[in-house]
């Protein structure tokens, strides 16, 4: 359940960057890549703050 929520959370996000820098302002495209360099580090070190954000807030199991 988390993962699937971790995936179409980051998909989201990358997909409404995109869009914003092609539309409102290309610095935009900056999100995209944090997003992108955040499932890099987490596929790593095994560690996702998003992961650790719906635990914790909003009690997510897996």
């Amino acid at each position: 359940m988390i993962n699937r929520l971790i995936r179409a959370i980051a998909g989201t996000f990358i997909i409404l960057s995109v869009l914003l820098g092609m539309y409102v302002n290309e610095n935009w495209y900056w999100f995209t890549i944090f997003v992108g360099a955040n499932l890099l580090q987490s596929s790593i070190t095994k560690w996702c703050l998003m992961e650790d954000i719906l635990r914790k807030i909003f009690k997510i199991k897996d």
